[in-house]
């Protein structure tokens, strides 16, 4: 072979050595670097707290599972607060933020869920849910699994995520009105027939029938004395449309419109920074309801929101907007996602966008 060929097969094996010796260098490199990755996230655990209802009958069955599943995944930061009569889920949210949590997370049912979200919005901090309550209606509108405790779980320890409208009501004419930004809602707030219904609600046959529960509730309530009251609703394009001496049922405004069963708000949208209202009427008695229940049918199907071509005794007014206020001419009950904050004259209900972070299915994302 010519000297100058052994030459040049020198040149290119050395050159294929040191490419080579270069690439495994990289390659140890990327190794470490990884390595050391693995070892700041393994240091730098999230904490998490989960804020436990500890009336709901699955409680101490949760508590026990969750231990166990953080231990399993080698979560080793956690803790448990458990709500009592006189510290809500406010109070326990705020407790874990205080003592360092990334996480906080709610479990129980919707009142649970709401109380923790009044603490957590606006925050930076994320929100976790476990459903263990009886609606569940914001897990259910927001894809978290509901009767899985693990998969919930494997939600509330991920890292998808996304922002959440956060509904305010606050009864002006309370006098322990709480003084930063009202009461927070999720799903939907409402006066009149809806805050009777809930408020009249048997716990124990709640427990027993689920849902049920409420219709059996409402069928007492049917023929209750109606509301008047002025409203005025500031729409998305900021501009306040008032109407004086209105009479309704119910009065609600939404943030998620899905229950079980049946869509109450189809245009309702959990992060588009606007309320969803409406304000419901009868007429003619059990013709009347018969007719709404139609209407709540035919938007269900529909997916619209408007009524049944076929409705002659009952009105849906749907209306979106930044904020409203009422002005009732009598008390009435008001209630917040199932929670009865008592008798009101005078409402003020807003939004807040976007504020609330939740773990979520990544799909939801």
């Amino acid at each position: 072979m010519p000297i100058p060929a052994v030459v040049i097969l020198a040149i290119l094996a050395a050159a294929a050595i040191v490419v080579a010796a270069v690439v495994l260098i990289v390659r140890a490199q990327r190794r470490h670097r990884f390595a050391m990755q693995i070892m700041a996230r393994d240091e730098d655990q999230l904490s998490y707290a989960f804020v436990i209802n500890p009336s709901k009958p699955q409680a101490a069955a949760a508590r026990e599972r969750i231990q166990q599943y953080c231990r399993d995944k080698g979560i080793r930061e956690f803790s448990f607060i458990e709500t009592q009569l006189d510290r809500d889920g406010r109070a326990c949210a705020r407790m874990a933020l205080e003592r360092g949590a990334n996480v906080v997370v709610a479990v129980g049912g919707d009142g649970t869920v709401r109380t923790v979200a009044s603490a957590m919005a606006s925050s930076d901090h994320v929100m976790g849910i476990i459903p263990i309550g009886t609606g569940n209606l914001f897990a259910r509108n927001m894809g978290i699994p509901v009767g899985d405790l693990d998969a919930a779980l494997a939600v509330a320890t991920s890292h998808g995520s996304t922002q959440v409208d956060v509904g305010r009501m606050s009864l002006l004419d309370a006098v322990d009105q709480e003084q930063d930004h009202g009461h927070a809602f999720l799903i939907i707030a409402g006066i009149g027939f809806d805050a009777l219904m809930i408020d009249d609600t048997d716990p124990n046959l709640k427990k027993t029938v689920s849902w049920l529960a409420y219709f059996i509730s409402g069928a007492k309530h049917l023929f209750a004395p109606k509301y008047t009251a002025d409203i005025a609703i500031t729409r998305p394009d900021q501009v306040t449309q008032t109407n004086t001496s209105v009479t309704f049922r119910t009065f609600m405004a939404g943030n998620c419109g899905e229950i079980p069963g049946f869509s109450l708000m189809p245009d309702a949208s959990y992060d588009d920074g606007l309320l969803d209202f409406e304000i419901i009427d009868t007429s003619a008695g059990l013709i009347g309801w018969a007719n709404l229940f139609g209407d709540v049918m035919h938007q269900t199907i529909t997916r619209k929101s408007s009524q049944s071509p076929l409705s002659t005794n009952s009105t849906i007014v749907q209306l979106q907007g930044t904020k409203a206020e009422i002005r009732l001419e009598k008390p009435a009950l008001a209630q917040v996602d199932g929670d009865i904050l008592g008798e009101t004259c005078h409402i003020a209900l807003s939004v807040e966008h976007q504020a609330l972070n939740v773990r979520v299915p990544q799909s939801a994302d």
